[in-house]
């Protein structure tokens, strides 16, 4: 096998091995750092496991495609409905209120809430200082 570059995908054609892709996250001069990005199915998975290989050991290795575009419907929406979350709470209470002030604003905005275009207007200007306040401070 050639030699492989960070962000190349990998599987082993050792029959005895399951079927997982690795992403390949290092390399060195006598080995090879790989990360574990899908199941033994192929699906994508987030295992957080990391092996080390040697430079020989890669002869049993072949390039695959990389698993992430295989993720289902349902897969896909947690990922986004889990980065949303997270990216809320790394940004801290004024983030969060931020976001829920300008939400409310915007729903006032279309009348979907009954507030005053006064109200609705506060809502949304004070709704993205805060966002912006805490994405200087973060």
């Amino acid at each position: 096998m050639r030699d492989p570059a960070v962000y190349d995908h990998l599987r082993s054609t050792d029959p005895d091995d399951d079927d997982a892709v690795y992403r390949v996250v290092g390399t060195a001069p006598g080995s090879v750092t790989l990360l574990r990005v899908s199941d033994g199915d192929g699906w994508r998975a987030n295992t957080g496991e990391v092996v080390t290989i040697s430079r020989e050991a890669l002869d049993s290795f072949e390039s695959v495609e990389n698993p992430d575009g295989n993720r289902g419907l349902l897969g896909t929406l947690r990922s986004a409905f889990s980065g949303g979350y997270w990216s809320l709470r790394a940004g801290g209470p004024l983030l969060t209120i931020g976001v829920l002030m300008a939400v409310v604003g915007t729903l006032g905005n279309v009348g979907l809430l009954g507030l005053s275009p006064l109200v609705v207007n506060g809502l949304i200007f004070a709704g993205f200082g805060c966002i912006v306040l805490s994405l200087v401070a973060g």
